[in-house]
């Protein structure tokens, strides 16, 4: 099928996009950014907008238990297992983007207006496909919408407690409207198709001039959330050197060996990245005259490779060893480890969406993704699942999140094209 044998309506794209953004962007605490968390009332809010543009595309709606949005086009086969899920989530880590999640909900949105403008009735039910609780910065429970979605949350996420909050999911849950006992008893749904676009959270497509990317593998991770290291306190003018255990030079010689950790590993082959997101050294014990007693902090390990999370976890361990052995009075707690688990995302569906784009005259590049997604969880429970990667420039999970609509359209008309040709 060549560009020429369809019309896609290009104006239209845009102005759901712009729209639906628009509306979604409104709803937020106060600035800077967007802030939605998690199974909050805000979240929620969220989706009653998207539900009422599904509502005026007349689109068939229904929620599971645990909240997850479906807005469904009808196909004109309507098996389950052939379906095609397009869509993200809308809640945001605290003060972070306008287009983290939202961009591919307006995306998915944008697909299912453009084919009912175009009179097309698609081959299988297209489905809009909106999830809760996809940043795991609120829970410490990787895609917890999704995966309760499809039952594969464990009894103990249920006790996961919120950030700001210190309650549990399932008490967040119920606040809003939903019964955990009803998650806990959901029944897997059948495994059909799932995509999902997303801005990119790296420079590559914005330094290659490029507007999207096929996204093939989802990295995973490895995390340690609430880390600890504990030294003793001191007077910063009475002690010397040699009596000292400050935590905070522990903790810096930490950052600084696994830096050389991640340099080295990756000179061996091996795909990593190692952030220390957070360290904490400002609770009221501290002060300016005194010799760190305690740092709290996060490390965040992630790869497309569960063999390269082991070695640098290996790693980490072996230099917390040397640090304790060479700073006496030095104790490093690094808590509870969580993790996602990296995913290889669908070829055949990378080869759809290619599809589509050769028939608008673009090829768009194949690449990895360095941060988890709802995507992720969808392969992991044996649906076929693909990325579609838009540039995005100003880093993610900040105020500053950019991207040109005019780049989102021009990936959802690509996979408008490739639905199309399932009913040539």
């Amino acid at each position: 099928m060549t560009e020429t044998t369809i019309r896609i309506p290009e104006a239209l794209i845009a102005k759901t996009i712009s729209r639906g953004l628009s509306r979604v962007n409104a709803i937020s605490e106060g600035g800077p950014g967007w802030t939605r968390p998690s199974y909050s009332a805000l979240e929620s809010q969220a989706h009653a907008v998207i539900e009422e543009e599904a509502v005026a595309l007349g689109l068939e709606i229904r929620r599971d238990a645990a909240g997850n949005l479906f807005a469904t086009l009808p196909g004109r086969d309507r098996a389950p297992e052939r379906a095609l899920h397009i869509g993200s989530h809308l809640d945001t880590v605290s003060q972070g983007g306008a287009y983290d999640g939202q961009a591919g909900v307006m995306g998915g949105l944008a697909v299912i207006t453009a084919l009912r403008d175009m009179g097309l009735t698609p081959a299988t039910d297209i489905v809009l496909t909106v999830t809760r609780a996809e940043e795991s910065v609120w829970f410490p429970v990787s895609y917890a919408g999704s995966r309760a979605g499809m039952g594969r949350l464990a009894p103990e996420d249920f006790d996961a407690p919120r950030a700001d909050t210190g309650r549990s999911l399932a008490d967040h849950m119920a606040e809003a409207g939903f019964d955990p006992d009803a998650v806990r008893n959901i029944t897997p749904p059948t495994p059909a198709r799932f995509l999902e676009f997303h801005i990119e959270q790296g420079p590559i497509l914005d330094e290659a001039g490029e507007a999207y990317a096929i996204v093939e593998a989802v990295r995973g991770g490895l995390r340690y959330r609430a880390a600890e290291v504990h030294g003793t306190w001191a007077h910063s003018g009475g002690v010397p050197q040699n009596h000292r255990a400050d935590a905070m030079l522990a903790m810096a010689e930490l950052i600084c060996a696994m830096d050389s950790a991640w340099t080295r590993l990756t000179a061996e082959g091996h795909d990593l990245t190692v952030t220390f997101g957070k360290v904490d050294a400002a609770t009221p014990q501290h002060a300016m005259a005194k010799v760190a007693g305690h740092v709290g902090f996060v490390l965040d390990m992630r790869s497309a490779d569960v063999a390269s999370l082991e070695a640098a976890d290996e790693v980490l361990r072996a230099e917390i060893a040397r640090i304790e052995a060479a700073r006496p009075g030095i104790r490093f707690d690094l808590g509870t480890q969580s993790r996602s688990a990296p995913a290889r995302l669908s070829s055949s569906m990378a080869a759809m969406v290619a599809g589509g784009a050769t028939a608008q005259g673009d090829a768009p590049r194949r690449m990895l993704s360095g941060g988890g997604h709802d995507a992720a969880a969808f392969s992991a429970a044996g649906w076929d699942a693909v990325m579609v990667f838009i540039r995005n420039w100003n880093g993610s999970h900040c105020p500053e999140e950019a991207m040109d609509e005019a780049d989102l359209c021009r990936a959802v008309a690509a996979v408008v094209h490739a639905i199309a040709a399932e009913v040539a």
